[in-house]
C-alpha cells in the first residue's frame, strides 16, 4: 500500500487491534478518530524534532508595512511552514536576530534566509518516520476506541521509544554540528 494518511492511520489500529480503514470519511468510528486526530499528531510529530526530509530553505518576501516597534522589517513566512529552525541574510542559513509573530518574520535585515520545517507529502516520510507517526496516532486513537487507559500507556511508551528511534536515524544525515566559538580554546590561544 502506497504510504499516505489512510495508510499510516490503517497501521495506527492495526497495532491498536482495530480495524484498518480505507478511507478518512468512510463513516466507521475508527475513521472518525483518525479524521479528528491525524493532522494535528503529524504536524506536532513534524513540529518536535528538525527532521532532515522535512527541512527547507527559501529567501521570505517582504512585506509593504513593517512591524509597529522594535524591528524594522516584516517578511511573510511560507504557508507550509510549521516551525522555524533559522534566519540568516547575506548568503547565510542563520545569524539573524528575529521574532515571529502570526504568519510574519520581523527583522532588520534587508533580506531574509529562512530554514524551516514544512509539512511534506506522506509519501515523502521515510520509513523511520512513518513508523513513529503511527506508533503516535496508536496512542492517540487508544482512549477513544478502546477506552483502555494500561494499553493507552503502554503505547505511549512505545511511541516514545519509536520516536526517539526515528531521530537517531535521522540526525544520522547529516555532517554533526562543529563548535564555532568556544571561549576556553580562545583563551588558551
Amino acid at each position: 500500500m502506497p504510504l499516505s494518511a489512510v495508510a499510516i492511520c490503517s497501521r495506527a489500529l492495526i497495532k491498536l487491534g482495530a480495524r484498518p480503514i480505507t478511507s478518512l470519511d468512510e463513516g466507521t468510528a475508527e475513521a472518525e478518530v483518525a479524521q479528528a486526530l491525524y493532522d494535528h499528531t503529524r504536524d506536532t510529530l513534524l513540529s518536535a524534532h528538525p527532521w532532515s526530509f522535512a527541512t527547507a530553505q527559501v529567501s521570505l518576501a517582504r512585506l509593504s508595512g513593517g512591524p509597529v516597534a522594535d524591528f524594522k522589517h516584516a517578511y511573510q513566512l511560507p504557508a507550509d511552514h510549521l516551525r522555524t529552525l533559522s534566519a540568516g541574510g547575506d548568503g547565510r542559513g542563520s545569524g539573524l536576530v528575529y521574532r515571529q509573530a502570526e504568519d510574519r518574520l520581523w527583522t532588520d535585515a534587508t533580506a531574509v534566509a529562512l530554514t524551516y520545517i514544512f509539512r511534506p507529502d506522506e509519501s515523502a516520510f521515510p520509513p523511520f518516520f512513518a513508523e513513529a507517526l503511527s506508533a503516535r496516532l496508536a496512542a492517540a486513537f487508544c482512549l477513544p476506541l478502546t477506552e483502555s487507559t494500561s494499553r493507552g500507556e503502554l503505547l505511549h511508551r512505545l511511541a516514545d521509544d519509536a520516536f526517539r528511534a526515528a531521530r537517531l536515524l535521522d540526525s544520522q544525515q547529516d555532517t554533526p554540528p562543529a563548535l564555532t566559538h568556544f571561549p576556553l580554546v580562545e583563551a588558551r590561544g
